[in-house]
């Protein structure tokens, strides 16, 4: 007897189990008018932030500025022309930089940001700033005008840079040189 109720119960489960489930059907459904206004909305802040950046540029006729690839300006306060190396994946730089806003006001100064070490392509730092260190050559100053795309962001920095804010960076590139040079030098002064 217990038998049959076994066999039977077992038969009842294998006949629900074997039964094509029917998809779940989403609660809600997206139209992706999300997506479209906030592509629309990106598009209007870029044009917005090139427009002022070129207003820059315009005012000042007697710099050079330099579009990137990447979707940045950039003039040489001072140029090296002697030297034709620049930082590439795998190098530290050793820079020095201030940030200010598109006005000219100061962000942040160079005493404040101390000088920087940067493993190229190897440390998180503001994107535009990845970029622009390895245009630059030894003992260049570059100023770059930075959309807030690739500057801060959407986020800012936390601080004192707010949401979609575009900057003006001047950085001075002191010195660059292989990492695995550079541990030489570091661990043969601590020997000593």
């Amino acid at each position: 007897m217990k038998a049959r109720i076994f066999i039977i119960l077992f038969g009842i489960l294998f006949a629900i189990g074997c039964q094509d489930p029917e998809a779940r059907r989403p609660i809600q459904k997206s139209s992706g008018s999300f997506m479209k206004e906030s592509v629309t909305r990106n598009k209007k802040l870029i044009a917005s932030e090139e427009k002022l950046i070129d207003s820059i540029m315009k005012s000042n006729p007697d710099k050079e500025y330099l579009a990137s690839k990447k979707g940045y300006w950039y003039t040489y306060e001072i140029k090296n022309q002697a030297d034709t190396l620049r930082p590439k994946t795998g190098d530290v730089a050793f820079f020095d930089y201030e940030i200010n806003d598109l006005k000219g006001n100061i962000i942040y100064t160079a005493l404040e940001l101390r000088p920087q070490d940067y493993l190229v392509d190897k440390q998180e730092i503001m994107m535009g700033l990845r970029d622009g260190i390895k245009l630059m050559r030894k003992n260049e100053k570059v100023t770059f005008l930075f959309p807030s795309h690739i500057a801060y962001g959407y986020l800012g920095d936390k601080n004192r840079i707010g949401p979609n804010i575009p900057i003006m960076c001047t950085v001075t590139l002191t010195d660059f040189g292989k990492e695995s040079e550079l541990k030489k030098v570091k661990n043969s002064s601590n020997n000593q």
